[in-house]
């Protein structure tokens, strides 16, 4: 199961980011402190590291995806039948992970709940369901090793 849930966070874990560096560059803010931002999560202090503190962010990021991929997997694991639905079980995992993240990891170590504006939900909503969900469950479809074997008679 470790091959589906590595390849699961390169892939949707660079789809994340690149959107997140998109965004921030869109709205004129600066990449490293975006990522500070992330890392700053579980290490405080990584807001005033400099290129050190954006790339924590970024180890932070891919291993808040391993989570994200590991879980999936091993939900799929227990239910092998949903591995041949994978847009529904990536739209359904992308809005849980939204909600997880939006609803007790943020709130819990920021104080903050739900993203401030309709667009920052928008937005955040697409990535973890177009960009997380549905390449993590794809990538599932293709490597899950309990995937049921398809029938050619």
């Amino acid at each position: 199961m470790l091959k589906p849930i590595a390849i699961a966070t390169v892939i949707s874990g660079t789809l994340d980011i690149v959107f997140a560096m998109f965004l921030t560059v869109a709205f004129g803010r600066e990449i490293p402190n975006m990522l500070r931002y992330v890392a700053s999560g579980p290490f405080p202090a990584a807001a005033d590291m400099g290129a050190v503190g954006a790339l924590l962010g970024l180890l932070v990021h891919f291993a808040l995806m391993a989570s994200m991929a590991a879980v999936l997997m091993l939900y799929l694991k227990r239910n092998p039948d949903q591995v041949e639905h994978p847009v529904w079980v990536g739209v359904m995992y992308g809005l849980v992970t939204y909600g997880v993240m939006n609803l007790i990891v943020v709130p819990l170590r920021f104080g903050t709940p739900l993203p401030p504006s309709p667009l920052s939900i928008a937005t955040q909503i697409f990535a973890h369901i177009a960009l997380v969900g549905i390449p993590m469950a794809v990538i599932a479809r293709r490597l899950h090793p309990c995937r049921p074997e398809i029938s050619h008679s």
